[in-house]
């Protein structure tokens, strides 16, 4: 296993390594967006040491995860949970780190290390991640509980792309905010702004993982997890 794992794609190793997706993320590995990079090519392109990364992973094998294995999941179970822990979670995230940006910006705006430009990049990722997951929703979803078959391409295509637009958004609010680290002295405000991100960062991490290495390729018949 471990002269093969370097190979293996990143969404195949999150979906498949009980407890891999807290390795991947520690390394700043983006297994939902990038899944289909080989963890060679992400380790390389992030400038850190793929065997490094590898053997944390193997260090996870045989261990019994606590998570449910959603790869054999009926897909309504999988929706039900992705609307249930995600979509109703986001919409209850995003309003109040709104909130806390809006106010870090006004009190410490003057600070060096002070994220301007925070909030209204945390208000265009509401209204862009609203509208994804109404889609979802009202459209997509219903679609593959129906079986859609061929008619699926297209709006899944669409899905991704718009992921891979979230994953840029949450990229630039790791550049603004210094990877979620706040400065020293940082007011309770501006902690608890960067704790809630970084939960942010995680759920929609995962959120946008289970959807596109594997709800989307099982619906489409596709490998799970491009492996």
């Amino acid at each position: 296993m471990a002269s093969q794992l370097l190979d293996h794609t990143l969404g195949h190793i999150a979906c498949n390594i009980p407890g891999a997706t807290r390795v991947l993320h520690e390394f700043h590995l983006d297994f939902c967006c990038g899944g289909q990079k080989s963890l060679r090519q992400a380790a390389q392109e992030r400038g850190i040491d793929a065997e490094q990364v590898q053997r944390h992973l193997l260090s996870l094998d045989g261990q019994t995860g606590t998570e449910e294995d959603w790869r054999t999941a009926p897909p309504e179970h999988l929706i039900e949970h992705i609307l249930e822990r995600y979509h109703d979670v986001h919409r209850q995230q995003l309003p109040e780190l709104i909130r806390l940006a809006a106010r870090v910006e006004q009190v410490h705006g003057g600070r060096e290390h002070c994220p301007l430009g925070l909030t209204d990049l945390l208000m265009n990722l509401l209204q862009e991640l609203e509208s994804h997951m109404q889609k979802e929703e009202q459209i997509l979803f219903p679609m593959i509980q129906r079986g859609g078959g061929v008619m699926l391409g297209a709006p899944v295509s669409v899905m991704r792309y718009e992921h891979d637009q979230h994953g840029d958004a949450l990229e630039r609010m790791v550049a603004l905010t210094n990877g979620m680290q706040p400065p020293a002295n940082a007011c309770n405000t501006w902690r608890a702004l960067y704790g809630g991100l970084d939960e942010l960062r995680r759920d929609l991490m995962q959120h946008i993982h289970l959807e596109n290495n594997l709800l989307f390729p099982r619906a489409l018949g596709e490998s799970v997890g491009y492996q």
